[in-house]
């Protein structure tokens, strides 16, 4: 890797560690968001060297939605296990049960958009007063508009045209009774950024990011996996492809790309050779023109 790609992950990485120590400065009760994707792994990766040699000062919240990849709940499990992390996990499940959220029905059923109400939760429960999530300002345009501190009223809900100005790394974590903050310390940081840097760093990530065979089928041009709750239209077909995951969620909408990468170079490669988006492949974000800004609003990551 050239030098200056090196010193540009460094800076990246050197504002990423002040943000998550102020987090843990300005905050009482804070918390980082953990998905088991490369992102959230990345941020949790600059969380341990802010704190090191000492242990990361907050614990983990992880929502599942229980249509996870395999792969990534024992890869979390074992992230979790080998750092001596504290983790919470809320269940979409328990919401669904206890009927605070409906399960959607039919053939584009999906519990993505359930995860809010139950983050929700888990910030009231926890008591939580800032949540860090791994989100990237170059993923997606709703994204792009939020500060590293993004303030959320007492319902949770994020108003983009109401931001708090943030010059000169000065961040405001002021807040009243019942509201929190939302951080995200690696919002600078694009695609190409985090597979480099995972590369510099050599952290290790969940093998659905490297091609490997899987059942898949092919819905409106994205490759989505096969599980036993999907659904398959009449026209559909299982075929089994080498594939690899771009970017992780749950599977009901997270697609998969069509891909020969089995090492991290090759990966960089793919990434930098690319003309869609990595978000391109989330069948969530194509509900509506402005599906992910919708979300956020009412409190999602």
């Amino acid at each position: 890797m050239e030098k200056n790609h090196i010193n540009h992950l460094l800076e990246l990485e050197a504002e990423s560690i002040y943000v998550i120590r102020e987090v843990a400065s300005q905050f009482e009760h804070p918390t980082m968001l953990f998905s088991g994707g490369k992102d959230s792994i990345v941020m949790f990766h600059l969380a341990r060297k802010a704190f090191w040699p000492a242990k990361v000062p907050f614990p983990l919240l992880h929502i599942d939605t229980g249509h996870n990849f395999k792969e990534t709940i024992e890869f979390r499990d074992n992230l979790v296990k080998k750092t001596e992390a504290k983790l919470i996990v809320g269940y979409v499940q328990d919401a669904i049960d206890s009927g605070k959220s409906i399960e959607e029905k039919g053939v584009n059923a999906s519990r993505n958009i359930l995860q809010t109400t139950t983050l929700l939760d888990s910030i009231e429960k926890n008591k939580f007063d800032a949540a860090m999530g791994g989100a990237r300002r170059d993923e997606e345009k709703a994204r792009a508009k939020e500060r590293f501190f993004s303030h959320r009223d007492e319902f949770g809900q994020w108003d983009p045209k109401n931001q708090r100005p943030e010059l000169w790394n000065i961040f405001n974590g002021k807040k009243n009774m019942g509201e929190h903050f939302r951080v995200f310390p690696i919002s600078n940081w694009t695609e190409m950024d985090i597979w480099q840097y995972i590369l510099m760093e050599n952290i290790e990530i969940p093998k659905l990011y490297f091609t490997h065979k899987r059942e898949v089928f092919n819905r409106d041009g994205i490759w989505l996996a096969n599980a036993p709750f999907m659904q398959l239209k009449k026209d559909e077909q299982i075929e089994v492809r080498d594939v690899r995951c771009r970017t992780i969620g749950d599977i009901t909408c997270t697609g998969v790309t069509l891909s020969k990468a089995n090492t991290l170079e090759d990966i960089i490669q793919e990434v930098a050779a690319t003309r869609t988006t990595e978000r391109g492949g989330r069948a969530d974000d194509k509900r509506s023109e402005a599906a992910m800004e919708d979300r956020k609003k009412e409190g999602y990551f």
